[in-house]
């Protein structure tokens, strides 16, 4: 057994003890990462069902808290609910730095919502830290999964944004300390949090929701139409004269289909989107490329690989698949009969483009149907950060700002612009995230723009 998956196991030795909700403490893995250093781990038990009659069936959730480095001048503490919907608290991880900067005084609270990360799984024995591939799924073991989530229709049902939301709203008042209490959510867990709003509101100083998901009742901006919200962002990166030789490039048999694994460029430049520092490469790599130059590209593709591995470096980072494809189908993708052929004419003159419409084609999981929470608002919001990127190819800029005036009779709604800003931006816009998230904690005055450097 590698250290890595001794560690993961131990992390989660918790996770065996029969009562309802233990108090945090050191965790077992602590040591193992120096990041981790000083973490408190716990481990709550929640129903299945939440709101239907207890029988006895529960989800473990795992937590992660990082108190802040002088307790004598601690003011609260703040939750982080991840993204995906697949992702854990763990990817939040690589930008401890960054949020320690903006709430030096607070305890990060990082849980690992249900069917993440070191919480319950969908598939409890194939995605197992002790399993062949981790949390993640080796190939062998994605036939068993699937069995096992249609062979337990009910508890698969069970893995819903409502029931995660009544979760973390038990945890939020099960584990709150003194002081103020801030909830953030990125990305998918901006959902999340506006979804617990609606069905389990509790009390809080303020809500911070990073790269805004559009209204969910917008669905021109659902999962489906991904490739259109990632070819518009690509666009705006390149001239008229460098998309007339990209066209070319595309068009052509090219030195990049050998050096490009897959051989799918136009993918391949809309995953750059998401990281600024590779993003800024892609008006070179066309005019390398028109040279017959692949040099770039295959450099490119390197660094890539090693942000991504970045992004993944802790045994509970993986996300879960399955947990993705499950609520991607069910709740945010308005087309349960797309067909290949309609993501393949709908992606025909995309410059830019994204897997994901693709993977909600013909899925092998068991879907359930939206509950009457979705496409609704919560009836009142805490004081409310949103702050987002003019270019996010993830969550449409323009969406956002939909949603934000949607919320704004609800309460006092803040937005902070950043210009040039791609997605998750305490970790790709750490500057302009601090300036404003810190305003924000300190009551503050916000700023309306944040401009990133050329």
């Amino acid at each position: 057994m590698s250290p890595l998956a001794a560690g993961a196991i131990a992390a989660l030795t918790l996770l065996a003890a029969p009562v309802t909700a233990q108090p945090f403490q050191e965790c077992e893995d602590s040591s193992a990462f120096p990041a981790l250093h000083g973490s408190l781990c716990a481990v709550a038990q929640t129903p299945l069902m939440p709101t239907a009659a207890a029988d006895g069936e529960s989800v473990a959730l795992f937590m992660r808290k990082f108190p802040p480095a002088d307790s004598g001048r601690r003011r609260g503490e703040i939750w982080f609910v991840a993204g995906g919907p697949g992702e854990s608290g763990a990817s939040f991880y690589p930008a401890l730095a960054v949020l320690r900067r903006a709430f030096p005084d607070y305890d990060l609270v990082m849980p690992d919502h249900r069917g993440t990360g070191y919480s319950s799984k969908l598939c409890e024995k194939e995605e197992a830290p002790d399993s062949p591939g981790g949390v993640a799924l080796a190939g062998e073991e994605w036939g068993p999964c699937i069995a096992a989530m249609h062979t337990n229709i009910r508890r698969t049902h069970a893995f819903t944004i409502t029931n995660a939301a009544h979760d973390l709203s038990t945890l939020i008042g099960r584990y709150r300390g003194e002081g103020e209490v801030y909830l953030y959510g990125v990305s998918y867990g901006t959902q999340l949090v506006l979804r617990m709003l609606q069905v389990a509101p509790i009390g809080l100083d303020g809500v911070i929701l990073d790269g805004l998901v559009p209204p969910e009742s917008a669905s021109q901006w659902d999962l489906s139409h991904r490739t259109r919200i990632v070819d518009a962002v690509g666009r705006t990166l390149l001239s008229r004269v460098q998309t007339s030789d990209y066209r070319r490039l595309l068009a052509q048999e090219q030195a990049w289909q050998k050096a490009l694994p897959g051989g799918d460029l136009r993918q391949f430049m809309g995953s750059l989107l998401s990281f600024p520092a590779l993003r800024g490469r892609i008006s070179d790599i066309v005019e390398s490329l028109s040279r017959g130059d692949a040099a770039l590209l295959a450099r490119t593709d390197a660094d890539l690989e090693a942000q991504v591995a970045l992004l993944n470096s802790y045994p509970q980072s993986p996300p879960s698949l399955p947990l993705v494809a499950l609520i991607s189908g069910s709740e945010n993708n308005g087309r349960r009969d797309l067909t290949a052929e309609t993501v393949a004419e709908e992606a025909r003159e995309a410059l830019f483009s994204s897997p994901v419409p693709g993977l909600l084609v013909d899925s092998s999981i068991s879907l359930y149907e939206r509950d009457r929470y979705f496409g609704q608002t919560p009836r009142r919001l805490p004081r409310t950060l949103v702050i987002h990127g003019t270019l996010d190819p993830n969550t449409a800029y323009e969406g956002a700002r939909e949603h934000a005036a949607v919320l704004a009779p609800a309460g006092d709604i803040r937005f902070t612009t950043v210009s040039g800003g791609a997605h998750f931006l305490a970790l790709m816009a750490p500057d302009c995230f601090v300036q404003a998230a810190s305003a924000f904690v300190a009551r503050a005055v916000t700023p309306d723009r944040c401009d990133l450097p050329h």
